[in-house]
């Protein structure tokens, strides 16, 4: 039936009334089906695409470990306020090195010309629209670039810098930049890197190092490997920065390790319940503190520096993990290990004491803290990752009952000198009560 311009269906099981539809709302939502998203791009999903917009969820846990500090790279934080001090001196860097080449035949049209036709390669990189006209974009790639490079060259002595240059003399601000050059949303693509360094190569830099040598030694005032560590990595390619230095971590014993993903495998309980069953943790010289292994009831571990640097690099690495589809996770097991490991400021203690942490962050509590963060809200498939085959040796040592109970017979009784002490206390006195005992009935079964 019809009333007032609406028609009633009237069905088995319900009515519905059908109206006339508003031609605005129906044109609005015809619009919207038709909108690109911008905050999450169509090429975010794809390999090519590895600088993102930090999720909302890692934010909440960790604050602004992913926002620089002192300086901005690429368009993400591009403009804000507290990073103008570093943007006018990158156009003093600029024009330094332009001054440097300009007998090489050489102008700042080239360095143009060159990143133009890498302009969607590069768009396509970041996880969100870049909202800068082609000429904005270039300018940005090329004066972003040039700085990171010169400031490698200087920093290590590969060009003379200026004495006065308060980007190398001034101690606050290097620390800054070893932060804010491996922050996730703070990248440029490495083959727009690759593109300037190789073109802004003269002959005074001889014998040149590679991109990948420069750069790892920089960072390496901060990190601190033996230079032949860094040598193996001189044809290293990333995708950025972060996972350049992240990649160069990875050895290759552990990068090729085989993982058989159809055996599940267990979790591994903290430092107070291994140690209880007689699971003892040592300090060892490795390449990297990725290089985790189990024998004979003990986890050897690299020492691992944990301070603002080394606690900024690995929140970044396990976001980018997240994020990139297609990258290993490696940096996100070793964080879920020492998530695994660490319940209380005790078991941090314990690293320390055992030298498998340096603490160069503040209490134990802190870096307990840190390392519970560090492990929170993270995808994570235990099963397809580099340790779990030491996950499951530990778990089928702990399950051993004879280990779990003499382990725990030496730790309650033998774990401490007073314990010990006590221990024994209480053994005398037991044998001189049976003693006592026995003196008391002798006699009377002798009469």
């Amino acid at each position: 039936m019809t009333e007032m311009g609406s028609t009633t269906i009237e069905g088995e099981a319900h009515v519905i009334n059908i109206g006339e539809v508003n031609k605005d709302l129906l044109a609005s939502m015809h619009k919207k089906l038709s909108q690109t998203p911008t905050l999450l791009s169509n090429s975010a999903g794809r390999r090519s695409c590895c600088i993102f917009k930090v999720p909302q969820s890692l934010i909440d846990i960790n604050g602004k470990s992913y926002q620089p500090h002192i300086v901005s790279i690429g368009p993400y934080h591009q403009g804000e306020p507290h990073l103008k001090m570093i943007e006018e001196h990158k156009w003093k860097y600029l024009a330094s090195f332009l001054n440097r080449i300009k007998n090489n035949d050489l102008g700042l049209e080239d360095f143009l010309m060159a990143v133009k036709p890498l302009e969607m390669k590069a768009r396509e990189c970041y996880s969100e629209t870049i909202h800068l006209n082609s000429d904005e974009f270039a300018e940005l790639m090329v004066l972003d670039g040039l700085f990171i490079i010169e400031l490698f060259r200087k920093v290590l002595g590969v060009v003379k810098s200026d004495p006065e240059d308060p980007l190398v003399t001034m101690t606050w601000i290097l620390p800054f930049f070893y932060r804010d050059f491996l922050r996730l949303e703070n990248q440029l693509p490495y083959f727009i890197l690759e593109c300037l360094f190789d073109l802004s190569k003269f002959p005074g830099e001889n014998p040149s190092p590679s991109l990948a040598t420069l750069a790892l030694h920089f960072f390496n005032n901060t990190i601190q490997r033996p230079d032949k560590d860094i040598a193996k990595h001189h044809s290293l390619r990333g995708m950025h920065l972060l996972d350049l230095v992240r990649q160069s971590l990875i050895p290759s014993e552990i990068r090729d390790h085989p993982v058989n993903a159809n055996i599940p495998t267990h979790v591994i309980h903290s430092i107070s319940k291994l140690r209880r069953a007689g699971i003892k943790l040592k300090a060892v010289k490795a390449e990297s503190f990725l290089v985790v292994k189990f024998r004979r009831g003990v986890i050897d571990m690299p020492t691992i520096n944990i301070e603002d640097f080394m606690t900024s690099f690995l929140q970044n690495c396990v976001a980018y993990e997240q994020c990139h589809s297609s990258c290993s996770k490696h940096i996100t097991t070793y964080a879920t290990l020492l998530d695994y490991l660490v319940n209380t400021a005790k078991d941090v203690e314990y690293l320390c004491d055992n030298n498998i942490i340096e603490n160069n962050l503040g209490t134990d509590g802190e870096v307990a803290r840190f390392i519970n963060n560090l492990g929170k809200d993270v995808g994570f498939d235990i099963d397809a990752c580099y340790l779990s085959k030491m996950f499951n040796d530990v778990h089928e040592y702990y399950r051993n009952s004879w280990h779990v109970q003499w382990a725990s017979f030496k730790y309650t009784y033998f774990d401490t000198p007073w314990s010990f002490i006590s221990a024994f206390a209480a053994l005398i006195l037991l044998i001189l009560t049976i003693l006592q005992t026995l003196y008391t009935v002798i006699p009377y079964y002798d009469h």
